[in-house]
């Protein structure tokens, strides 16, 4: 695949594999690969065309990337310079089913959810409400990126995000040292 496609879409396949499944939806509990086991796959091959973008692709991957969007959309955020977003951001660590967002910054109480195609039926769209108010109640801005977002390379969702950085304020708890979450 190294030789075939670009970096972003072999990241956003990498991030596919090492993705940890919902076991409630997908009916398999662990990951298909590990990114350890994704290096040492390319180390046994270091002469093979491909090989370093497959090692830029390993050095890009993340574990919490639902989806090649959200895999794109992070990679985009990279690329426009803003630090790289967490993954799965639960509201409340520790709770055992939280609402959480795709991508964000807990210190900035920034949530960033990719709604894709899915999230425009009814049952999808009464949970996102629910998840939003969740966040927003919290103290939180949430950034909900769609489809028309990804054009020319996701800067919608650029603008949208660095309009929402620029007007967060850091969590008081977590600067002062109070909470290390």
């Amino acid at each position: 695949m190294a030789r075939q496609l670009p970096l972003t879409d072999l990241v956003a396949v990498g991030d596919g594999l090492i993705r940890i499944p919902r076991p409630e939806l997908e009916g398999r509990e662990g990951a298909y690969s590990t990114v350890e086991e994704l290096r040492g796959l390319v180390a046994r091959h270091p002469n093979l065309q491909g090989v370093v973008r497959a090692r830029q692709a390993l050095d890009l991957m993340r574990v919490g990337s639902d989806s090649a969007p959200e895999t794109f959309l992070r990679l985009a955020m990279l690329d426009a310079g803003l630090p790289e977003p967490e993954l799965q951001i639960a509201l409340r660590p520790g709770d055992a089913r939280p609402p959480s967002a795709d991508l964000g910054f807990r210190r900035r109480r920034v949530a960033i959810q990719y709604d894709g195609g899915h999230h425009l039926l009814e049952p999808q769209r009464l949970s996102d409400r629910r998840r939003d108010k969740a966040f927003e109640a919290a103290g939180w801005t949430v950034v909900i990126i769609d489809k028309a977002d990804q054009e020319d390379d996701y800067a919608p969702a650029i603008k949208k995000i660095k309009r929402a950085l620029r007007s967060s304020t850091v969590d008081p708890s977590i600067s002062s040292g109070f909470t290390n979450i």
